[in-house]
């Protein structure tokens, strides 16, 4: 299964397959007739307290990267990502996320966790 990242505001293609947000908060200045999603999956985003201490600074994206792979490690979480594999299959998988910075996102740390699950399966 092709697990792949997009920013909100990128058109959405036919390619994309099941399309899930995966922010906490709607991206800003779109609406959500303007943003075609199959889910909006908050409960798989970093916890309201990792992303204000994150701030996307660049800095703090190693120690990020442990502390969000830990929050996505809790047995419920790993039975979300896949339940989520599960409602894409077979397409493709799209998350959508919001942030600016495209180096320095959870989606790659999410889409990395999300590709060890569809790998063992």
């Amino acid at each position: 299964m092709k697990i792949l990242i997009k920013r909100a505001y990128e058109p959405a293609a036919r390619s994309d397959g099941y399309r899930v947000l995966v922010d906490r908060l709607w991206p800003r200045g779109l609406t959500k007739q303007a943003l075609p999603l199959n889910e909006w999956n908050k409960d798989l985003a970093p916890t309201t307290q990792l992303r204000q201490w994150f701030g996307h600074e660049p800095e703090r994206w190693a120690e990020f990267q442990k502390r969000y792979r830990k929050e996505l490690s809790s047995p419920e979480q790993r039975e979300k990502m896949r339940e989520l594999l599960k409602s894409a299959s077979p397409k493709a998988l799209t998350l959508v996320y919001g942030a600016k910075d495209e180096e320095h996102t959870h989606a790659l740390v999410l889409q990395s966790e999300l590709g060890k699950i569809a790998g063992a399966a």
